[in-house]
């Protein structure tokens, strides 16, 4: 599968709307990583909370410092993967605001998506993630697009990633997000 990228490592970063620390989301994106193939590079964004409420003001002048770090962290990315849970149904107002801080920049736009769900019956956010995700002209991968029924199951990332049931569902996601990257052109 990682043939056509050659000696390029495809760099996915992580985005949990979840702040707690026990957050089947991140479990589950911890999953993904142990499930994904050799050379593929992860990095999961962890400064969610904090984040400033966001303010486009402060657009104009020099960014805080976790908003100017998650841009470089999307800017460096070959693709995202986002694992969120639904509140209320919708996003949670502290995920909103990171994908708000987002909306100004240069960083999403055209950019693969993968929507990953830790619980098949949270469609709501899901369908809102990708209203707000597509807006901001980012590009859902929807073959990526997968759920996994973590409510009843273990919560932590290796039982995840090796569960016989489970595992190919998150490899037929990572499979479609890397054929959704652009592998560089060669000189």
């Amino acid at each position: 599968m990682l043939e056509r990228f050659g000696t390029f490592m495809p760099r996915i970063l992580t985005l949990c709307g979840s702040l707690r620390a026990a957050s089947s989301n991140r479990s589950l994106l911890r999953a993904a990583e142990r499930a994904a193939p050799a050379g593929v590079v992860f990095e999961h964004f962890e400064g969610l909370g904090e984040l400033p409420h966001f303010n486009p003001d402060v657009e104009a002048g020099p960014l805080p410092a976790p908003v100017a770090d998650l841009r470089a962290r999307v800017e460096l990315a070959d693709a995202i993967l986002i694992s969120c849970p639904e509140y209320a149904r919708g996003i949670p107002g502290s995920f909103k605001n990171g994908l708000d801080w987002l909306v100004g920049g240069p960083e999403l736009p055209g950019k693969p998506v993968a929507l990953f769900n830790a619980s098949p019956r949270a469609s709501d956010a899901q369908a809102a993630l990708r209203l707000v995700l597509t807006t901001m002209s980012a590009r859902v991968v929807d073959q990526a697009c997968i759920a996994v029924p973590l409510l009843a199951g273990s919560r932590e990332a290796e039982a995840i990633a090796v569960d016989p049931e489970l595992r190919p569902i998150l490899e037929r996601g990572l499979a479609a997000l890397l054929a959704a990257i652009e592998p560089p052109q060669s000189d």
